[in-house]
């Protein structure tokens, strides 16, 4: 009985970073990368100005502010 070769290429720092489109393990990477950036740039937002993002852009001012009777 033979083991059928691996499919599974690993790949190496070049293909890891490499910018390619679709649902690809690449284009996930970077997702991600995006995400903290933007994580981070949001709990900076927040320390400085005192108050959250959604109020920092207005966008929560007429939700806030509207009163309910």
């Amino acid at each position: 009985m033979t083991t059928s070769p691996s499919k599974v290429i690993p790949a190496n720092n070049a293909d890891r970073n490499a910018w390619r489109w679709g649902f690809t393990p690449q284009a996930e990477i970077w997702n991600g990368r995006f995400a903290m950036i933007g994580f981070v740039a949001a709990l900076l937002t927040e320390y400085f100005s005192g108050q959250g993002v959604l109020h920092f852009y207005n966008l929560m001012h007429t939700v806030t502010n509207t009163v309910v009777r």
